[in-house]
């Protein structure tokens, strides 16, 4: 997991030493930057050192080519025995990219599978893309006659660059040939057929999604997993703790955050006896919490109120793995294939209206719950990795019709949540996992669970001075004013931010 620029037909090294800095608490192990000789092409890189440590150096050079790249690359060893090991130079996941490249083929990027932004450059092409939903960030801006790339926002914040945008999900651009959407989202399934098997369904998702957990732990080095008691982290951590007992690893380091008291902490400690984790917690406090509220903004990137209350106990969580490894697990991603929120029953009776907006809620993760996800974490040069994106699994749950996600269900029944359940499917195959009452347990958003809100309503009213509730409109206008108070382009940061409900499908 790293972070990185490339400045394309414009500045220099210099220019390329002021922007990497900004970014570089996303790769303390190492900040290098290069220029591809004969060119005005220069890369920095800042990296965190998770796949072939020794000798994963960037910027890649090799002969006319300079990669930088962010992210993991899991079938790696699958592509090197097809591409030919000799002709690697080093341990590196990154380095298949040049490689896949080179051979030719038209559609290349498609064979690689995992999350990834990168930024390629022969002597006269550069090649930027992103990976199918966009967990790893990349952006793009006009500087004088060419492009620079960064990882981040806030390494074009004080440059005088224009027109900056996020290079969307699944897409490519090439100097050369223009623009590509290289993946496209597969549109979800609404009514199940009348012969569908639910019992083979659930147990074939099963295989999926530990098979998916398995190929997002391959790292050379430890890797830990967030658990917030909810379901979807603790699938995750289950899954995993099994992965490292069936390789005879020790157990799962596993981590989890609240206020004292919260439910999730309690619910954490639960699962992680059950299933025998290493397990820590941080209990946090309002003081904490207001503490912490300018450093996740800026990071962050964003003053959306929904995602500064989510991020807040993310980044808490990321401070307190970083401490023991330097890659965790994570849930991410269950609630857009499975209908998890609040906001979903309303779509109980119209499946197909439910599986179009699952289907479009995942083309915009990037820039919403991955965003909070990858900053808040790369805050603490902490690389987070969510298996329930796995392209294997997306495919899959996508053609699992919406009717077994969301449904009505007796709430007198062991297999429910209420009068309608969500993620019903996904508790199905799972609920030999984990204890009945935590797979059938009704849902807490991760703010609420942990107690990030009631500590937070505190944190609020001591800085912005006010005796009673905080309205959500007050709460936004804090949230904006520290983040304006923090870039020199504040503008262009909010210009880019996402927010919950843009272009929800409606019921």
């Amino acid at each position: 997991m790293c972070g990185f620029v490339c400045l394309w037909n414009a500045g220099d090294e210099s220019l390329a030493n002021r922007m990497i800095a900004k970014i570089a608490h996303r790769g303390p192990d190492a900040v290098e930057v290069a220029r591809l000789p004969g060119t005005q092409t220069v890369m920095a890189h800042c990296r965190l050192s998770i796949i072939g440590p020794e000798d994963g150096r960037q910027p890649i050079h090799q002969t006319d080519d300079l990669l930088v790249a962010n992210g993991e690359i899991y079938n790696h060893q699958d592509l090197r025995a097809i591409l030919g090991e000799s002709a690697f130079l080093t341990a590196s996941d990154s380095e298949t990219i040049l490689h896949l490249f080179r051979s030719g083929e038209a559609r290349w990027i498609s064979r690689l599978d995992g999350m990834f932004a990168f930024v390629l450059a022969t002597r006269d092409r550069i090649i930027a893309a992103r990976d199918p939903l966009g967990i790893k960030p990349l952006y793009v801006a006009r500087l004088g006659d060419g492009y620079a790339f960064a990882s981040e926002l806030k390494a074009f914040d004080g440059v005088d660059v224009e027109n900056i945008e996020a290079i969307p999900p699944g897409t490519l651009y090439d100097s050369r040939d223009g623009w590509r959407q290289w993946y496209r989202t597969p549109q979800g399934a609404a009514e199940a057929e009348p012969d569908l098997d639910v019992g083979r369904t659930a147990r074939e998702l099963r295989l999926v999604l530990e098979e998916a957990v398995a190929k997002w732990m391959v790292a050379d080095v430890e890797v830990g997993s967030f658990l917030s008691g909810g379901l979807d982290s603790s699938i995750i951590a289950a899954i995993g703790q099994k992965v490292r007992r069936d390789a005879g690893k020790g157990p799962l380091k596993t981590f989890s955050v609240g206020t004292a008291g919260s439910p999730d902490l309690l619910a954490a400690r639960a699962v992680a006896d059950h299933i025998g984790s290493d397990h820590r917690e941080y209990v946090f406090t309002a003081e904490d919490v207001a503490e912490a509220l300018p450093h996740v903004i800026y990071h962050l990137e964003s003053a959306d109120v929904d995602l500064v209350r989510s991020a807040i106990p993310t980044l808490f969580a990321a401070r307190l793995a970083r401490r023991d490894v330097k890659a965790v697990l994570t849930g991410e991603g269950a609630d857009e294939l499975f209908a998890g929120y609040t906001y979903h029953h309303a779509y109980v009776d119209q499946p197909r209206a439910l599986a179009d907006e699952l289907t479009r809620t995942l083309g915009t993760m990037h820039n919403i719950n991955l965003q909070r996800v990858d900053r808040a974490t790369m805050a603490e040069s902490l690389e987070a990795r969510t298996p329930f994106l796995d392209r294997g699994l997306i495919d899959f749950a996508q053609s699992i019709p919406a009717a077994l996600k969301l449904c009505r269900t007796d709430p007198a029944a062991l297999e429910s949540t209420g009068a309608t359940t969500e993620k019903w499917i996904l508790r199905k195959s799972c609920d030999d996992l984990l204890p009945a009452d935590l797979v059938w347990r009704k849902k807490a958003q991760f703010d609420e669970g942990s107690g990030t809100v009631a500590a937070l309503d505190g944190a609020l009213r001591g800085l912005i001075g006010k005796k009673g509730a905080v309205t959500r409109a007050e709460e936004g206008l804090l949230y904006e004013k520290i983040l304006r108070g923090q870039f020199e382009n504040p503008d262009r940061i909010i210009e880019n931010a996402g927010t919950w409900s843009a272009d929800r499908v409606a019921v």
